[in-house]
């Protein structure tokens, strides 16, 4: 079988995580997909992937290699659109992630744009509220809020936000605004369990950092229900500032402790293909970049230090 076909079945094996689903993917049969990974192994003389007769489970040395028919893939279909004539056509399908906030409010305007620009693509939104693994569960781009914990990925810093705690009017005209963090014991919180829930909150007081322990009377799934929660009167809620900026805008909630908060988060566009990135992603993350630098929500005391990456 020739190589690089071996090479697309193996990888649709690891990506659909069985030979079926990637015979059925691929519309070959099960047989041939099974077949043409064990040609691999025999090949390299390796183990890529472990079998049993529930489960196919990639290798440490199978997991490798995949990345590595992930981008020679890539760059054999780059070369051939170029040798066709359609280098610069944006074509295909493109997987998206961010959290489950952010991606509906400011990543769904930029999707839709992409694909009024491009007919020939479509975008696969993933908004979830987890750290996705990029190369195992095949997204091309990522938009993440906060430090970046892994520097494999090529990363554009598009803006930054920071963390507000917020009440509404009627529950600070009740119980009054906490003019320090160590007041948070004394007022009832509200707290949502996000990608990285943690009943420690950072502040800054004075020049040192340093961390409350609340103890909040309401834990919710959502940043949504935490908002609600607070507009409703019932207590304090932190949240991320672009999450209440119209609200905070309306009046509908007032901003307390900002003396006090901490350094803010960075806002990245990531992707993992570096210099070999497909026509498809390097005209998203472009058109990404552009949106969310011209976006005033995510530039808070922005100022000329920033740097934007690439």
């Amino acid at each position: 079988m020739d190589r690089l076909q071996a090479m697309a079945i193996f990888l649709a094996v690891v990506e659909e995580g069985g030979f079926a689903s990637a015979a059925r993917k691929l519309e070959l049969s099960a047989p041939m997909a099974t077949r043409a990974v064990s040609e691999l192994e025999n090949a390299m003389g390796v183990r890529l992937l472990t079998r049993t007769t529930r489960v196919v489970r990639v290798t440490e040395t199978g997991a490798r290699y995949a990345n590595d028919c992930r981008r020679i893939l890539a760059d054999v279909a780059e070369s051939e659109e170029a040798a066709a004539g359609s280098h610069g056509e944006v074509r295909g399908r493109l997987v998206v992630t961010a959290s489950s906030v952010f991606g509906p409010m400011r990543v769904t305007p930029i999707v839709t744009e992409y694909l009024r620009r491009y007919p020939e693509a479509e975008v696969e939104c993933r908004f979830v509220d987890r750290v996705v693994n990029m190369i195992d569960e095949g997204v091309d781009v990522a938009v993440r809020i906060g430090p970046l914990q892994d520097s494999a990925y090529q990363a554009r810093c598009v803006g930054r936000v920071r963390r507000v705690v917020c009440a509404s009017p009627c529950y600070v005209a009740r119980h009054g605004a906490p003019s320090s963090p160590a007041d948070l014991v004394d007022h009832t919180v509200v707290m949502a369990n996000g990608i990285t829930p943690s009943v420690d909150w950072r502040f800054v007081v004075g020049d040192q950092a340093t961390v409350v322990r609340v103890r909040p009377r309401m834990t919710v799934s959502s940043n949504e229900a935490a908002i609600g929660a607070a507009l409703a009167g019932f207590g304090l809620t932190r949240v991320v500032s672009y999450m209440v900026d119209d609200h905070l805008a309306s009046g509908r909630l007032v901003e307390v402790l900002r003396d006090h908060e901490s350094v803010p988060l960075p806002v990245h566009v990531l992707h993992h293909e570096g210099r070999h990135a497909a026509r498809k992603v390097r005209a998203f993350v472009d058109l990404a970049s552009q949106s969310l630098r011209d976006d005033r929500l995510l530039h808070w005391q922005a100022d000329a230090r920033m740097a934007h990456g690439d």
